[in-house]
């Protein structure tokens, strides 16, 4: 009996880490007016956040301001890698409605206005 709930706890935790949510991890944004981060996009309740945990500016790591603050907010599930939320763009400081979609170790996110009919986009690198 206990081997049984050995076995099934494993499989539980081996199940559970199968089905993670892909857009987890850490992903290095484009270039936005001349500097780069890296973003840890981790579980924000049932949702998805993305905090700023590293910045770089002419392929030099510095210590921006804007480090530790979530730049991709309250991204929920929507299935087959989609996501709704908000993303914040540190260079102009205005939060816009977000979209995201990932697909293997790439990212598309878009910050959109006008009821989502003008979006601009950056693709994301997965880093780990």
């Amino acid at each position: 009996m206990k081997k049984t709930l050995i076995l099934a706890a494993c499989g539980f935790f081996a199940a559970g880490a199968a089905f993670a949510d892909p857009a987890l991890g850490t992903w290095k944004t484009e270039v936005d007016d001349g500097a780069y981060a890296h973003v840890n996009m981790a579980p924000c309740g049932s949702n998805v956040c993305g905090t700023i945990v590293k910045t770089f500016k002419g392929g030099s790591e510095y210590n921006s301001p804007n480090k530790g603050k979530q730049i991709v907010r309250g991204m929920k599930p929507a299935g087959g890698g989609s996501y709704a939320g908000k993303v914040w763009r540190p260079s102009n400081d205005k939060i816009y409605v977000g979209k995201m979609q990932v697909s293997g170790k790439k990212l598309t996110l878009k910050g959109c206005v006008a009821g989502g009919l003008i979006c601009a986009s950056q693709k994301w690198t997965k880093l780990n």
